[in-house]
This record gives C-alpha cells, structure tokens and sequence, in this order.
C-alpha cells in the first residue's frame, strides 16, 4: 500500500533558537520511500543532519525570531499487513540479552522501573515468560489508562500515569514500557506515523503515535498498550528509552508552539 504522511509545526521565537527535530522516518525505511522525506523550513534555513546514539536522523538548525515553520510531505510504500504477532516468542534470561539491549531493563526519565517493581511482581508474577507476559502486560494498561488529549502532561512518568488512570499514547507506552522492564522484558519507545488504516476512522484530530517495541526471540516486536491490537501502516520515526530520548523538536530557548497538523493517509495504489 501507499501512505501519505507529513506534518506543519510552526514556532513563534522571541530571539534566535537552535532547534533539534527528530522528525525523519528511520533509517530502515528510507528504502520506501516513493517520495523523498525532506525537512522543509520557513523562512528556508540551512540543516545539519545527523544521527544519535540510537541511529535516529536528527536535524539541528537556528531558527531566526519570529515565525518559522517546519514542515514535509512524502509517500511511503508499507505492506499493508498488520503486525506479526510473536506469540511463541521466548524471553530471554537477563545474563543472556545483548549488552547494547541491557539499557532498555533500566530505569529512564519517564519510566521510573523502581517505583513500580512492586506491583509488576504482584500484578505479573504468575504470567508465563515470553509474549504471554506481554500481552499480560498491554492488557492491563490498555484497562488501567483512559485515552484523552485532555490529559496530556509532558511531565508526567510511569507510576503517575498508573496513579492518574488516564493520559495520551505516551503514557500508554510509558506505563507498558516501564511494567515490561520491571518484569525483565527489555522495552523501548517507538514515535511515528499511524493513520486510521483498517480500522474505524477516529473523530480526533491526527497526531503522532506513540507505542513500544520487546525485545523477545532475539529481536524488537511491536507492542501497543494504548490500541492492544495488531494495526496496520505504522511509520517509524525514532526509538529510545523513553520521550525524552525522541523529542519531536526539542528547542534550547524560548519558543511557542502555535501550530501543528499531521497528515497520515492510505492513497490508492499507483498505476
């Protein structure tokens, strides 16, 4: 299948502020792309790109005072097919995982591992290893949090939105993170594109999604607390431990958000 996927975000800046975007697909699926995925900044400004330690496309650049807007506008080539289940997935002993996958059991800005290790325990302990634990896992979040753009809070950690009950896709995935590195899951944080493809349209305004990815049977599989159901055309931007690791746009000074649109369609398939 065929997506359309882009974003207007505009800043208003009381003096000069350098900005890091983190908004480019990943690296993996730069191959897909049927049109290219290109920053585009108004008034038009140079871009140093770059990648971070977890191989995310970054772009630096020093936008001017006043009004600067990003924005881009590509078609990417997907599957179309949901994603794999991995029920017969194994979990892997601790002292057998990867050294460069031993960050992702840690506790992170977002996802405080020690505040709730308790109740993971009390709450999963039982649970087969593996997927079953998971799934466990993004069944529990999917009950405990209700979903509203309302209840954003960028400050808000894992033990709080367990306590809250309610939060956005951020909070889903920091909770299902957070309860999965408890249990000894390594658990990583996945921003993107996910359109309403396969699935009802939703009355809400687009946005970037947020979700986690496992580490079972020796690679990443894709978990989604706040959906909790295989969905199709998922658009990797960026991974790491947690949001602070992918900031869509992280701005060192003083800068008001006072636009943001983001487009995520199926087109049709091309002749």
């Amino acid at each position: 299948m065929r997506i359309r996927a882009g974003y207007e975000i505009i800043y208003e800046c009381g003096a000069p502020t350098p900005m890091v975007a983190l908004l480019s697909v990943r690296p993996e699926r730069e191959a897909d792309l049927e049109t290219p995925d290109e920053l585009r900044i108004d008034p038009p400004l140079p871009v140093r790109r770059y990648r971070d330690s977890f191989g995310n496309t970054c772009s630096r650049i020093l936008a001017p005072a006043g009004r600067v807007t990003l924005s881009a506008d590509f078609v990417i080539r997907d599957s179309g097919q949901a994603d794999p289940t991995s029920v017969d997935a194994p979990q892997a002993a601790v002292e057998d995982l990867p050294d460069e996958v031993l960050q992702f059991l840690l506790g992170s800005r977002y996802c405080d591992v020690q505040a709730l290790t308790p109740l993971a325990w009390n709450l999963f302990g039982q649970e087969p290893s593996g997927w079953p634990l998971v799934q466990a896992i993004m069944d529990y979040v999917h009950r405990r949090i209700a979903f509203g753009y309302a209840h954003a809070r960028p400050t808000r950690t894992a033990s709080e939105a367990h306590e809250e009950q309610r939060g956005v896709c951020r909070d889903f995935a920091h909770l299902a993170i957070t309860l999965c590195r408890c249990m000894n899951v390594p658990a990583r944080y996945v921003t993107g594109y996910l359109g309403d493809i396969g699935v009802p349209a939703s009355r809400d305004v687009m946005d970037f999604s947020a979700w986690c990815e496992v580490y079972l049977g020796g690679a990443w599989r894709t978990a989604d607390a706040r959906h909790n159901r295989p969905r199709i055309g998922r658009v990797l931007m960026a991974h790491g431990r947690d949001a602070a690791d992918v900031a869509l746009v992280t701005t060192f000074g003083a800068a008001d958000l006072v636009g943001f649109e983001v487009i995520t369609q199926e087109l049709e398939a091309s002749a």
